[in-house]
């Protein structure tokens, strides 16, 4: 009796496994997601701003919101000494596990959401914080928690935005009965998702590019660089608006 010949499983067979990717990248010689709509993403956003960010070599960062760990790879690639990255979505922690075994890097992946980050209990140098502050139900929370327990330096920071490219100054104070200055078209302005938006019922806010600068601000993060649209690069400042301190809600035990 002929014996079967035993399957070797292919890595083209692993990853669809694993999928559906939203990050593509090589991984011995297949790609995670070829036929991506924005085509090599995120390779092709990254080359846009990589040239602006600071050398990480010996440093620390986090990866918030890692995916399957494209940036936190990119920033292990250019010698970071410790990196971090984090999900709520287990499908996207498997698959950065998985691609960080196959890439040889040392990346630390943990299954977590933003809002829990105190449980780190420690600070990074830099901070990655893109694609996730649209897809929050409390934005500037996020951002309030992030400056108080794990941003020491720096943070780069992205956000799908919508509305015009501009944010011209507004006044430190308005009276109560002057014209309204909300109708400006640059006015800092969050527009809320009651439903879906661009087919995905996890974005629920699109911020303008004033809406994205001035929250960044008022969490206490100057902004230092804006290398691409929707791309910055802020600094912690230990200096907040009046009531910037972050809240939190008490959970119960749904075990």
């Amino acid at each position: 009796m002929a014996s079967a010949a035993l399957h070797t499983i292919t890595m083209r067979e692993r990853l669809d496994a694993l999928g559906p990717w939203f990050q593509n990248m090589c991984l011995d010689g297949e790609w995670t997601a070829p036929g991506h709509f924005l085509g090599d993403y995120p390779a092709v956003k990254f080359a846009g701003f990589a040239h602006a960010l600071p050398d990480v070599t010996g440093l620390s960062v986090l990866d918030i919101g890692c995916n399957a760990g494209f940036y936190s790879f990119e920033m292990k690639r250019r010698g970071a000494a410790h990196v971090v990255g984090f999900d709520s979505e287990p499908l996207y922690t498997a698959q950065a596990r998985f691609a960080a075994d196959v890439l040889g890097l040392e990346v630390d992946i943990r299954d977590m959401g933003v809002f829990d980050v105190a449980r780190l209990g420690e600070r990074f140098d830099l901070v990655i914080f893109m694609g996730v502050l649209y897809h929050l139900r409390h934005p500037l929370l996020a951002l309030d928690l992030i400056h108080e327990h794990v941003a020491k330096d720096m943070l780069l920071f992205q956000s799908l935005t919508r509305g015009v490219d501009r944010a011209d100054p507004v006044d430190p104070d308005y009276d109560f009965f002057a014209p309204s200055p909300f109708d400006r078209e640059d006015w800092p302005k969050l527009s809320f998702v009651e439903h879906r938006y661009a087919g995905d019922d996890s974005n629920w806010w699109i911020p303008n590019r004033a809406g994205v600068e001035a929250m960044l601000r008022s969490s206490g993060f100057r902004i230092a660089a804006r290398p691409e649209a929707e791309v910055y690069l802020a600094r912690r400042e230990a200096k907040r608006p009046w009531g910037a301190d972050p809240v939190y809600p008490a959970r119960g035990d749904t075990r």
